[in-house]
């Protein structure tokens, strides 16, 4: 009998776990479609594919919003610096193909 199984309390906490995954997964979908289309529009346009002070005014509030949810706002930086990297290179790929 596996531990999930065994212990409903723990079971209980791993579904609850296994529905936010899902709903982030379908968040970050969502962002990256609308970022696609953010990207096919700069290409269009000629824009450059980063902005780096939306970049960083983005990583400042989300690192206010991380802190007033007690999110280790370290921990929120990283996971956002990642998901603009993500997308710069998306955009990039975007103006290759232009």
């Amino acid at each position: 009998m596996s531990e999930n199984q065994s212990d409903p309390i723990l079971a209980s906490y791993r579904a609850s776990i296994d529905n936010i995954d899902a709903a982030l997964i379908h968040i970050l979908a969502e962002r990256f479609r609308i970022t696609k289309a953010v990207g096919a529009y700069k290409a269009q346009n000629a824009l450059p594919a980063s902005d780096p002070g939306r970049e960083d005014a983005q990583i400042a509030r989300l690192r206010r919003l991380a802190g007033d949810a007690q999110l280790d706002p370290e921990f929120s930086e990283k996971f956002l610096r990642f998901i603009i990297e993500e997308v710069i290179r998306h955009h990039e790929q975007a103006a290759e193909i232009k």
